[in-house]
Order: C-alpha cells, then structure tokens, then sequence
C-alpha cells in the first residue's frame, strides 16, 4: 500500500529503531511486491490486508508501474533532469534513478526517508550513472522545512532549477490532523517554477468499506492511513497545472503504447495517480 510512511522513528540503528516488533508499512509494501525484506509480523499483517482485499498486490505494483512511466514522461518530455523522491522504501530495481538515466544519463536524484530500514539498503539508490549523482537523506514529510533542508545541504542538486518532486504512496500516511496539504504546498514553495509534483494515492471510491478495513489493519500495527476520494486527492494540485489526462486510476496514465487492454479494473488498482506542473515565473 505505500513504499514509505510517515511514521515516527527514534533512530537509526537496532532491533527496536528498525521495528522489528510491529508490522511496518514499507515492509508490507516489500511484500505486496514479493520481496523478501520484510519480517513474519509484517507477513502476517499483509496477509490480513489480503484477506479483506486480494487486489493489494495489484495497487503495488500498479503504483511501481505509473512510477516508471511518470517519471520516463518527466525525463523524456518535460527536460527535467533533478528529483526527489520522498517516502522513498525498500529499494527496488529499477528505482526512479535507474529509470530517469537511461533517458538522461546526467540526471541527478535525492530520495528521502525516515524509515531506519531504508537507511540499510539505501546502496541500491546509490549507484549513479558516471554522468549523473544521486543521494539519500533521513528526513521526515511531516517535517517539510527539515527535509527541504536536508535535500539543500546534500549538495546534490539545485533547487534554482526546476525538479520533479514524487509523492508516490505516501500521503495516505499523513492524516488530515497533521495538514497533508499544508505540507505539499510547503514542498512546493521550496521549488523552483516549473517544477513538477507526480502523487499517487490510494482512494476508498470503489470499495469503501474494504478500505476502511484496511485503515484498522495498519492502525492496529501503529500507522496511521487515511485514503482519500477523488476531490480530495485532487486538492493536493491545487495551483498546479495537472497534465494530460489529469488525475486517472494509475493504470489508465498514460499506459505504455501497445500494452493492449488492461487487465485490471479501476476497483483493484484503487490508486489516483497525476503529475501537475508548478506555474512558470512572469
């Protein structure tokens, strides 16, 4: 359901930093995915999840998919060359930078979490093409300013220019009491116009008492989630330009040409997915 969270961590080091008594939601994540970086109470609170909804999976990897297209779409057709990928997870190949060097080999990525398990695989977001560099930072969302901070202080990247900002996942971790919208649009102030923000939420439209389900799974564990509907999911964009086609379930983004029909409905994949652009200066 989400690659990273916004829970809360003490540290960075340990058994009880890591979690490894409570399920995790980037753990859960790993295993909607089929990895094997996840513990046996992460198994079995997934597997709970499945039990209420089978399609979990389907919303994973539907969401690892808009990723690739979204940020090829940013790379191939809007000339960004600089991202930051927040709520960043477990990595997974190909990972955003993998993606956004095979078009741009000079493409520079800043992936940000405040999950100490990420922290220990974060070598596999490390390994830049020669021509481009990528980072991570240990940074909280909830904490839009630090983070901002802690993109600017890596060095990484230059944030008078314009980047393409990923919220892919991650926002039904902040709940309404912690102002989600507040904190994008704090994100976005950081950035240069004509950056892009690309945001994929999970949405209790289609199955609104599964998901509610789904919401006292992860509550049980400790995470907070709170899935949004169409208008609100929309409000993250307010003052943006959304791209052709606009806010769609991920899986009718822009498909891959040729990929043919899909195979899922709109019900299993239950994830809004836009890429919008911040307004150019003048």
């Amino acid at each position: 359901m989400g690659e990273g969270s916004a829970e809360g961590s003490e540290g960075s080091g340990g058994g009880a930093e890591l979690r490894q008594d409570l399920p995790h939601s980037a753990r859960m994540y790993d295993y909607y995915l089929g990895g094997k970086t996840n513990y046996a109470v992460d198994r079995a609170a997934a597997e709970e999840v499945i039990r209420h909804f089978p399609s979990i999976g389907v919303v994973a990897r539907a969401n690892r998919a808009y990723m690739h297209r979204s940020a090829r779409y940013l790379a191939e057709h809007c000339g960004i060359r600089q991202f930051i990928d927040i709520g960043t997870g477990i990595p997974t190949a190909p990972n955003l930078h993998d993606i956004v060097q095979e078009t741009a080999p000079d493409s520079r990525v800043v992936y940000a979490d405040n999950d100490p398990i990420v922290l220990v695989y974060a070598d596999g977001l490390l390994n830049s093409s020669p021509q481009g560099a990528t980072d991570y930072v240990e940074a909280n969302v909830t904490d839009p300013v630090g983070l901002m901070a802690a993109v600017e202080h890596s060095g990484c990247l230059d944030l008078r220019r314009p980047v393409g900002l990923s919220l892919h996942a991650l926002m039904h971790f902040v709940p309404d009491d912690h102002d989600p919208y507040g904190i994008v649009r704090t994100l976005l102030e950081s950035l240069a116009p004509g950056s892009y923000l690309s945001l994929t939420h999970c949405t209790p439209d289609f199955e609104p008492d599964i998901w509610r389900e789904i919401e006292g799974v992860y509550a049980r564990g400790g995470t907070r989630v709170q899935v949004r509907g169409y208008d609100e999911v929309l409000r993250f964009f307010d003052g943006l330009t959304l791209q052709e086609p606009g806010l769609k379930i991920a899986h009718r983004w822009r498909p891959e040409p040729g990929s043919g029909p899909s195979l899922v409905t709109d019900a299993q994949v239950s994830l809004y997915a836009g890429v919008a652009q911040k307004p150019l200066a003048g």
